[in-house]
């Protein structure tokens, strides 16, 4: 017989109720976004959410679930292997199969391994190969292989005795020397001819006749054949070539570079000519975007994607991306910053210095950091071990070997000092003492003081914490909307649930309310 037994709980003012079932192994409770109380399953492990999938488990077999992760079919497996919508890879004793993230099943459970596409299947086993078309709806045996593998833009490259082939190809039986992916559009083949590209459907936008091919980014590619050099754009039909010359362009160490008449001339980019100037004496990357340039006259510019940010002048040894028109510089061996038009209005007197962010700088002097404004003032009295950049008028800093927030004025605004601090996408921070985490809000108030060994903000009040392998949720004031008690929370974002699982009868427990704001002591 079950029995059921109500508890009242009064954790930090929560009171609410809550049913425990004695005698069950597990229990799943679904919230919504208020934390109400909407349902119960019992007996299911949900180890899987998406936009449209949901997987439960029961004695050992595995069931896609609905809206109300209630079980509607019975997937034949015992694990989930792999999930890449639409599909779900499922594994049994027998092998894998496949089924569509509505439920159709499209391989049974029988085969070696199967890969995944947008529209196809890549299925093995043995040495043999199969491909599910989901256009056509068809499963097709492609051949026997050494192995053979679904490519970024859709096409199978299969090895085998002779070389490589493109099995689903128009020209399945053609022999490739090599076959390298590209992106999720195009293939550099080789053949003794040389190299081509090849696009989704397996067709040639560019014969195999080049001597060299490389791929550069997105889908643009650099070329040579013959006495020829190319810049060239990939199209589904037909490519690009956005540039062609008869001097010498190299690539090396990401940058484009051409040359005429044995002389540096023009520093390229992706589909032509980004700066063509006579007296360059070298180049020099800066980042990913930027380039120093450097003269005859011994004069030294920064080069932007877009053109020049700074004109070439004397009297730098190199100059740095920058932000807020000011640019930090090299001269002598120490920093300052120059403006737009090349004139110094911070003298260089720095080990280190940073860009501009909220009018203010982190600069090294004298082995110690601290902030400049535009005009160079600054207070040595309030130096750092380290300073990273202002964010919305916060900045972290280092000093005494603890990590803290500072405002633009200098003055130090968290209560306690740190081991780490991380800025998080969201604006919020990630505090670290010993290991354990806590949070701060995008203002500097502490929202929790670290005793977590996870926390992840999930949405406005809605934050996941773990303790002791326990989760529950807290809001932005630090308060629980659900106790560290449940095994393991899930967040359904179609539905907009949160799904609290716990392997044990509800019982009352003690969490200490006022650990989550330590009493003032470091």
């Amino acid at each position: 017989m079950r029995i059921m037994r109500t508890i009242k709980l009064g954790l930090f003012g929560l009171g609410f109720t809550m049913i425990s079932f004695l005698g069950l192994a597990q229990t799943w409770e679904i919230y919504d976004q208020n934390i109400q109380l909407k349902s119960r399953i019992l007996n299911e492990d949900i180890n899987f959410l998406s936009e449209q999938i949901r997987i439960g488990k029961t004695n050992n077999q595995v069931n896609l679930l609905s809206k109300e992760f209630r079980p509607f079919l019975n997937l034949k497996g015992h694990s989930i292997n792999q999930i890449i919508e639409p599909w779900i890879i499922v594994e049994s004793k027998q092998g894998f199969g496949a089924f569509h993230e509505y439920g159709e099943e499209i391989l049974a459970l029988e085969y070696d391994e199967i890969q995944t596409f947008y529209t196809r299947l890549l299925a093995k086993k043995g040495n043999k190969y199969w491909v599910y078309d989901r256009m056509n709806r068809t499963n097709h045996m492609i051949g026997e292989f050494e192995n053979a593998t679904l490519a970024q833009n859709g096409q199978v490259i299969a090895k085998g005795a002779q070389g490589y082939f493109l099995p689903i190809s128009a020209d399945p039986d053609r022999i490739y020397i090599e076959i390298k992916e590209v992106n999720e559009n195009f293939l550099i083949s080789k053949e003794d001819s040389g190299y081509g590209l090849i696009n989704r459907e397996g067709r040639y936008v560019l014969d195999p006749i080049i001597d060299h091919m490389v791929h550069l980014e997105d889908d643009y590619f650099y070329a040579f054949d013959g006495n020829q050099y190319m810049l060239i754009k990939g199209r589904e039909e037909k490519v690009d070539i956005n540039y062609t010359s008869y001097h010498k362009i190299t690539f090396e160490n990401n940058i484009l570079l051409e040359y005429i008449h044995g002389k540096l001339r023009r520093v390229m980019k992706n589909d032509g000519i980004l700066l063509d100037m006579t007296g360059m004496e070298a180049v020099k990357p800066i980042g990913k975007n930027w380039y120093n340039i450097y003269t005859r006259e011994k004069k030294v510019g920064l080069l932007g994607n877009s053109g020049w940010e700074v004109n070439p002048i004397g009297g730098v040894d190199a100059i740095l991306p920058g932000s807020e028109n000011l640019y930090p510089a090299i001269k002598d061996g120490k920093l300052g910053y120059i403006n737009k038009s090349g004139s110094w209005v911070i003298e260089n007197k720095f080990e280190e210095a940073r860009q501009f962010s909220n009018g203010m700088a982190a600069v090294k002097l004298n082995g110690q950091w601290t902030y400049i404004n535009s005009k160079g003032n600054f207070n040595l009295q309030n130096t750092y071990e380290d300073a990273k950049d202002f964010h919305r008028g916060l900045a972290i800093v280092k000093k005494d070997g603890k990590s803290k927030l500072i405002n633009t004025n200098g003055a130090i605004i968290t209560e306690h000092g740190y081991d780490k601090i991380s800025l998080l996408p969201d604006n919020y921070y990630l505090t670290e003492i010993k290991g354990d985490f806590g949070l701060i809000n995008p203002n500097g108030k502490e929202i929790l003081f670290p005793q977590y060994e996870l926390l992840r903000r999930e949405s406005t009040d809605i934050i996941l914490a773990r303790k002791d392998g326990k989760y529950g949720i807290l809001d932005e004031d630090g308060n629980f909307r659900l106790p560290i008690h449940y095994h393991q929370i899930l967040f359904d974002p179609s539905s907009k649930s949160i799904l609290a699982k716990d392997n044990t009868p509800i019982l009352p427990i003690e969490i200490d309310a006022k650990s989550n704001k330590k009493r003032k002591a470091d």
